[in-house]
């Protein structure tokens, strides 16, 4: 095989409680990307469609993360790679994680699988450092393995892949403003009260619980957070009330997102979802601020190969 066209899918990370640490994969939103072998040993990008991002491979996210793998690879060729962008960067729900994600899922198939998934996360880290400044996992560990997925640790890499409960679906609101990841890492406090740490970690372990157990219930319980949330909420227009009316239409909770601007709601079943998703639109119609509503359950399988159309 010479060449794969991929759906790289975006992803939903921190989860409120698992800030860096956990995340999950969408599965009707995502990019496309088609990788091709070529006889020179590097990375080509043309052309990128939807966005207006970076062909040179080392100040693009996908060509850091193929050329992690492809440093590693006995392969002596390269690679092309044709990008349609389909998740606009900034959004917070993990552009550049499709991007690193899918080209590394793809080269690993166009070469007959010489890497496993946690060793491919390993690589589309690369272009998370690129996009971020951080190395982060919780978005590619998810596009990767599909489901929910738990970075119990990053030193060294150690990854926990859940399923998600069948009727558990996603409204996600993208206010067309942009947040860069970086920048909303910088006004994060590194530290914090001891007592909302606790309360913090309990629900962290109370929604892996609830997510084993199908405890719906449970789940909406813990999506709580008490140390991002508050602070980075300053940076999303009308968050409080979109967290507000989402849980009155039916919502488990609510968050942020990543870093945000997207503002994320968890439901049983997709007709409560939808009229979730309806309840967060309406907050803000007349506000003047343009906004994707997305309704997607939970993908479980992640980056995934598909006919080109």
């Amino acid at each position: 095989m010479d060449a794969i066209t991929v759906f790289c899918p975006a992803t939903i990370a921190n989860i409120s409680c698992g800030f860096d640490v956990l995340g999950l994969a969408l599965d009707s939103v995502g990019d496309r990307m088609t990788v091709r072998k070529i006889p020179q040993r590097e990375i080509r990008i043309a052309p990128i469609i939807g966005q207006d991002l970076p062909t040179d491979p080392m100040k693009n996210v996908a060509g850091v993360a193929g050329m992690a793998l492809l440093e590693a690879a006995s392969y002596t060729g390269g690679f092309h790679l044709e990008i349609d962008k389909r998740i606009k960067a900034g959004s917070g729900i993990g552009s550049s994680a499709a991007s690193a994600s899918g080209v590394v899922w793809a080269m690993n198939e166009l070469l007959g699988k010489p890497f496993s998934a946690h060793e491919l996360v390993g690589f589309a880290m690369a272009g998370e450092k690129l996009a971020s400044g951080v190395a982060h996992a919780d978005n590619v560990a998810p596009a990767l393995y599909g489901g929910f997925t738990l970075i119990r640790s990053y030193s060294p890499l150690d990854i926990i892949r859940i399923d998600a409960p069948e009727e558990l679906t996603a409204s996600i609101i993208h206010p067309q403003i942009e947040i860069k990841t970086a920048d909303s890492r910088k006004i994060l406090k590194t530290t914090f009260a001891l007592e909302d740490g606790i309360k913090q970690w309990g629900n962290l372990g109370g929604l892996i619980a609830g997510l084993y157990t199908r405890d719906y219930d449970l789940i909406g319980r813990c999506l709580e957070d008490y140390i991002i949330e508050p602070i980075r909420s300053i940076l999303i227009p009308g968050f409080n009330q979109v967290k507000k009316e989402a849980v009155k239409a039916g919502a488990l909770g609510c968050g942020i997102s990543g870093s945000g601007p997207s503002i994320f709601a968890l439901s049983k079943g997709r007709k409560t979802a939808e009229a979730v998703g309806r309840a967060m639109g309406t907050c803000y119609d007349g506000t003047g601020i343009a906004y994707d509503l997305h309704i997607s359950g939970i993908n479980p399988q992640g980056v995934r190969a598909i006919k080109e159309s």
